[in-house]
């Protein structure tokens, strides 16, 4: 299937994070803190969003988009973000498309005195600035009270955030035959902590699905599973078992 299973939720991750996040700057959320709430919170690695496309290259996520426009299913949802925003799209126009190009969001400036100082891309602005230290507020440090933030950071990582875990409950069985595969596609590819459904049951399944169903959003397929079945988490007896397409659960190989 296309971009396999990793890739797939991985750069819809990334795709949607960069369109997701013209609204939140525009809500006052700087580079740093939506890299902040997309991360540790999360149980994602310290790169974030633009640390890791600064990683991988602009130019490399954009011609994984060109390849998704190309490749992906007629109605999937990943269809809305398969070009870059227009701010990201000037920075690849101009080879500011990450590390290996000496910066990207961010950048190190040697100083007089041999040190390096580390600056920030604001892609609305279109400016350089000091990079800025971040402390997050109680209520968005942790998973479960972030994704259901009323706020601006709340309303983003629920939008990106929620939004994958959404997305890759309907991918199943099309990338996978099941919930642990790609857990494991995601913990051991892209170093998250849990896998998307290892963080549904550590935010509450049910609580995604009575937000989705309040703002009559369709259920995918997964979740759609869990509440008919009437299963309250997507793993069961410390992860020894999980739940299948079928409404029951099996012993987790």
């Amino acid at each position: 299937t296309v971009n396999f299973i990793g890739n797939r939720i991985g750069c819809f991750w990334m795709l949607a994070g960069l369109h997701g996040a013209a609204p939140a700057r525009a809500a006052g959320l700087t580079t740093e803190r939506l890299d902040a709430l997309l991360s540790a919170p999360l149980g994602i690695p310290a790169t974030g969003l633009y640390g890791l496309i600064d990683l991988v290259g602009l130019d490399v996520l954009e011609f994984v988009a060109r390849n998704l426009a190309a490749n992906l299913p007629a109605r999937d949802p990943g269809r809305a973000f398969v070009r870059l925003p227009a701010a990201e799209q000037a920075m690849l126009e101009r080879g500011q498309v990450g590390r290996k190009a000496g910066g990207g969001f961010y950048r190190l400036r040697a100083q007089d005195d041999g040190s390096r100082k580390k600056e920030t891309f604001d892609p609305s602005a279109g400016t350089w600035r000091d990079t800025a230290p971040i402390e997050l507020a109680p209520e968005h440090r942790q998973a479960a009270s972030l994704l259901f933030a009323g706020d601006a950071a709340g309303r983003f990582v629920w939008e990106v955030m929620g939004g994958t875990l959404c997305y890759a409950a309907g991918l199943i069985p099309e990338i996978a035959d099941d919930v642990v595969n790609v857990d494991r596609a995601m913990r051991w590819g892209f170093n998250w902590e849990n896998g998307p459904f290892e963080l549904l049951d550590a935010v509450g399944p049910e609580r995604v699905v009575a937000r989705l169903e309040d703002e009559r959003a369709p259920l995918p397929t997964m979740l759609q599973v869990l509440r008919d079945s009437g299963a309250e988490r997507l793993y069961r007896d410390d992860g020894r078992a999980y739940l299948g397409l079928d409404g029951a659960f099996h012993p987790t190989p």
